[in-house]
């Protein structure tokens, strides 16, 4: 089975006032179609740079990130965004929902945006699959912010997606509404078959991976089988 993602070689240096920052260095990793990988360690630690950067939200100082079969690093944004563009979903730690629409509206769009035909009966049943069958109509300012999440989760799902990328998901969560969302995630993640790269600070959610990777300054310090 070919590596859905195959990191090699990857650093990301940025100018800081006070001269060049090293943010990761010499990368090296490879995820497996329907892998669940949980990607944690302190804040600073790379980690959200190494997702944006596997997603091709980012490019690199130096290496390679191959992205189901093409190799972002030659690839200008609008290359990148096509590649993304029905085969990658987010979920992000502030939900990034359309404000004054409701739940099934912001669901809905991704939807119409990649020609759904059926966008409206498709982004009915993934609100139900996540629990919002009853909020629908809900202008997603009105929802609690697991609501919220629910419905970030639900959009990102409704292009059913080869790969789930989702950065700190529940940080602006409570403990106990975090652990919902968290479990929400790979339900959805088994029911679908889903590659999931979750990137967390929270070693609890590691639970239900199928491998966990440290960082630490930069770089990989650990990548366990669990």
């Amino acid at each position: 089975m070919d590596d859905c993602i195959v990191v090699s070689n990857l650093s990301k240096t940025v100018q800081a006032p006070e001269g060049p920052l090293t943010i990761l260095q010499d990368i090296e990793l490879k995820v497996k179609p329907g892998e669940a990988l949980v990607i944690t360690g302190e804040s600073g630690s790379g980690k959200t740079t190494l997702l944006a950067l596997m997603a091709g939200l980012d490019i690199a100082t130096q290496g390679e990130v191959n992205l189901l079969g093409e190799n972002l690093s030659d690839k200008n944004e609008e290359q990148r965004a096509a590649i993304r563009k029905g085969q990658v979903g987010f979920v992000f730690q502030s939900f990034h929902l359309v404000t004054g629409a409701t739940a099934l509206q912001n669901v809905m769009l991704p939807l119409e945006l990649s020609g759904k035909q059926n966008a409206l009966k498709l982004a009915e049943q993934v609100l139900t699959r996540v629990g919002l069958d009853h909020r629908l109509n809900t202008p997603v300012e009105h929802l609690s912010g697991g609501e919220q999440q629910r419905v970030a989760i639900a959009r990102a799902y409704a292009v059913e997606p080869a790969i789930l990328f989702a950065d700190e998901p529940t940080g602006n969560l409570d403990t106990r509404t975090g652990l919902q969302i968290s479990e929400l995630l790979f339900d959805l993640r088994d029911q679908a078959g889903t590659t999931l790269i979750l990137v967390t600070h929270e070693e609890r959610l590691t639970e239900r991976a199928d491998r966990q990777v440290k960082m630490s300054q930069g770089c990989i310090t650990e990548s366990l089988n669990l």
